[in-house]
């Protein structure tokens, strides 16, 4: 289940991620503001109009919600919609660090089912689909990924946070419970490492959006993840208001979780 439109997302997300490479290695941006002052890139503009358009020839009746497109209430009363962020990471991208990433999820009756996110730097393919595993793509090899078993005491965790969005609770973590194992590192990318097992926690207090976390979400989830938000209910999608407001976590074992 879910096999065609992962497959679908998996050419899109990489054909969207040679266009950004282009203009990336151009270095004329064509910088914008959008209303709420987040830059607009022409990669933004380039990686959305080729999944945009892939999509919708191939799946005409599944509703979109992305980023760069003009929300159509219509698919509130669609079963499936796919959710895209065709790049994740525009401030990351400004500031040429390679941290950024193409992310494309499918929701089914709210629940994230299927998750891709390429990441145009490096190659990597992270992709998973319901029921089916968590798995990274690089130069034609392909791994299955699992999250972290290792047994560690609270401050021996290894913690990812966002290197552009800091906040005062995340810091109070940190010195509660004495976290000196952390990276900060920018998109979706954070919650690839925990889906591979390279990290152990990512807590977000600070607002993000359903394409921020809908393709991760179940690449995470299907390595063994778990993804609550912070008040431990689940995280829905495709809703009418896209602010993930509640805030988030993703950890690699429930006996992880911070207070």
């Amino acid at each position: 289940m879910y096999m065609k439109e992962l497959e679908a997302a998996k050419q899109a997300a990489v054909m969207a991620g040679r266009a950004i490479m282009e203009i990336y290695e151009s270095e004329d941006y064509g910088i914008e503001a959008k209303a709420d002052d987040s830059p607009l890139t022409l990669a933004d503009k380039a990686a959305n109009r080729i999944i945009v358009d892939l999509l919708k020839e191939q799946f005409p009746n599944h509703a979109i919600l992305s980023e760069e497109e003009m929300d159509d209430p219509v698919r509130l009363n669609t079963k499936l919609c796919f959710i895209v962020d065709p790049l994740d990471g525009t401030k990351e991208f400004i500031k040429r660090n390679g941290q950024f990433t193409v992310n494309i999820a499918l929701a089914d009756d709210h629940r994230s089912v299927m998750g891709v996110i390429y990441v145009p730097v490096t190659g990597e393919l992270y992709y998973a689909a319901q029921g089916h595993g968590s798995f990274m793509e690089k130069d034609g090899a392909v791994t299955e990924l699992h999250v972290s078993k290792e047994k560690k005491s609270k401050e021996e965790l290894n913690v990812v946070m966002s290197s552009s969005h800091g906040c005062a609770e995340m810091d109070q973590l940190l010195e509660k419970y004495d976290l000196k194992n952390f990276v900060k590192i920018g998109s979706s990318l954070k919650g690839c490492l925990i889906a591979k097992g390279e990290a152990d926690v990512y807590y977000r207090h600070t607002p993000t959006m359903e394409w921020d976390t809908a393709a991760m979400q179940c690449i995470a989830e299907e390595a063994g993840a778990v993804f609550r938000q912070l008040d431990d209910t689940p995280m829905l999608y495709n809703r009418e208001n896209s602010l993930n407001e509640k805030g988030f976590y993703i950890i690699n074992s429930i006996e992880n979780k911070l207070e």
